[in-house]
């Protein structure tokens, strides 16, 4: 049997072109390393519960188009992404708004909380930022950058924030407003019922492997479609013939509880180095639920080496120049399409994953 497109992976890049391009008339097979199609937006229902299996996943965004592209396969809610910072048993509104000046300093009017962050970036007098430790507090002064920055950062990165490159942080969202919704983006919610759902009604009627992996007939695979669109690790296609890539890995630890509320929120960050997960999530707020019965799930930051699941690529400037030569490469390809953040090795938000997907259909069955 021959294909006009084998997909290599189902999570949300893949799925939309596997749908876009049978829609079009294109006979086309998807394959999946995992046991489950989804990708990282892979839900599964416990307890009643919707619970985002690899990290909590927000649909957002500030395109209309993109918004009611997503729509057609579920319908969203009106969830609106509100994370809590803890640090040292203290509570702090994310992102950082008047309620979170509030908490650290009492001010009440956004006069008296810029003059207090102004005069923090004054007394620290830094110039020209070596490291990201000194761009945070060029961009928002000491104490922000102490209490819901820096250890949640070394965390994240699983080194010193005085060692990371400044670049990390171009900019810090600081609002003079008592407003904690995290996105400003005008549409944004979580699907009824979860994303799988998404992935199943994008993948309908298309043929699906899963627990197959790509590499062990990759040659055969090439021989029986006419062309490859592959969303896995960019240096693994080329098998790491420049080096590796560095990409940051998660380990994921969920329980059910015997309770109906664990912490009130969906997302809670835990901003001190001596815990060692970054964030609780807590399913059923996703939903609004009310079962009687709750399931969170810990976050740990880990080291990625070969074998571990990819979360992000490290965009920094050696990874991005080590990953311009695969780039390259990709680019003489006649019959691979490279899509996603793995496979074009660059951090995306799900809507920015969708409408890549659809340029890259366009691109290939239209133009």
């Amino acid at each position: 049997m021959s294909y006009d497109y084998i997909i290599v992976g189902s999570g949300l890049f893949g799925a939309v072109f596997a749908y876009e391009a049978t829609k079009a008339g294109k006979h086309c097979l998807v394959l999946d390393k995992r046991s489950h199609i989804g990708g990282n937006v892979y839900t599964k229902e416990v307890e009643g519960i919707q619970v985002h299996e690899y990290g909590a996943h927000i649909f957002h965004t500030s395109h209309e188009k993109i918004w009611k592209y997503m729509n057609q396969f579920a319908k969203f809610n009106r969830f609106t992404n509100t994370p809590l910072a803890c640090y040292k048993d203290e509570m702090y509104n994310l992102p950082f708004n008047m309620n979170t000046f509030y908490k650290l300093w009492g001010v009440k009017t956004p006069k008296e909380a810029k003059e207090k962050i102004n005069m923090q970036i004054r007394e620290a007098g830094i110039k020209e930022p070596k490291n990201l430790e000194e761009q945070a507090i060029k961009l928002v002064g000491t104490d922000i950058y102490e209490k819901l920055i820096k250890e949640y950062t070394e965390k994240q990165w699983g080194r010193k924030a005085a060692e990371l490159p400044p670049f990390i942080i171009k900019r810090l969202p600081v609002r003079f407003t008592y407003d904690n919704n995290y996105f400003h983006d005008p549409f944004q919610g979580i699907p009824i019922g979860g994303y799988t759902k998404i992935i199943d009604k994008m993948l309908e009627g298309i043929e699906v492997r899963t627990n197959t992996d790509f590499f062990l007939k990759k040659e055969e695979y090439k021989e029986i479609s006419k062309k490859i669109v592959y969303t896995g690790m960019l240096d693994e296609y080329y098998q790491y013939c420049f080096g590796d890539l560095e990409y940051r890995s998660l380990r994921f630890e969920t329980s059910v509880l015997e309770e109906d509320n664990f912490q009130g929120n969906a997302v809670v960050n835990y901003n001190e180095w001596k815990v060692p997960y970054t964030r609780i999530i807590e399913h059923k707020h996703f939903e609004f639920g009310s079962q009687p019965k709750t399931v969170i799930t810990k976050e740990y930051p880990q080291d990625f080496r070969r074998g571990d699941e990819p979360y992000y690529p490290v965009n920094d400037e050696k990874n991005n120049d080590l990953a311009a030569q695969y780039k390259e490469l990709a680019a003489k390809e006649e019959k691979v399409l490279f899509g996603g953040r793995l496979g074009q090795y660059q951090y995306y938000d799900m809507d920015q994953v969708v409408s890549c997907a659809l340029t890259c259909v366009e691109k290939e069955l239209y133009w």
